[in-house]
């Protein structure tokens, strides 16, 4: 098994607001990179971020604080250095989101016509 030369870092929230916040703080306040947000039920929301290590525990840190003044921090955590199978898995949440997006925007039906207003 091999490790990346990266760190994940993980802060997870209670609500939308609280995982902005955290994710905010968290670009700013190290050169990290924000890769993908995973939601779960009743409101828990993931934020993921890479980078170096120090950079990620230095934005974690600022996320976890900025979540706790928006709303409900659940969690925080940092992976240093994560095993190859990680980084796919991260890969997939973000695929899949961006899969989700597309399918979200694209419309069910066109309507009769191709769309165009009646005058």
């Amino acid at each position: 098994m091999r490790a990346h030369a990266y760190a994940l870092g993980m802060i997870e929230t209670l609500g939308l607001p609280a995982l902005i916040a955290a994710a905010d703080a968290a670009a700013k306040a190290a050169n990290v990179k924000v890769v993908t947000y995973e939601g779960a039920d009743a409101g828990i929301v993931t934020v993921y971020v890479i980078g170096d290590v120090s950079s990620v525990q230095a934005a974690v840190d600022a996320g976890a604080d900025a979540a706790r003044r928006v709303g409900r921090l659940l969690h925080s955590h940092v992976i240093p250095r994560p095993d190859e199978n990680v980084p796919k898995m991260v890969k997939n949440l973000i695929s899949q989101a961006k899969n989700k997006e597309e399918s979200e925007s694209l419309p069910e039906e066109v309507p009769e016509g191709g769309g165009e207003l009646e005058t």
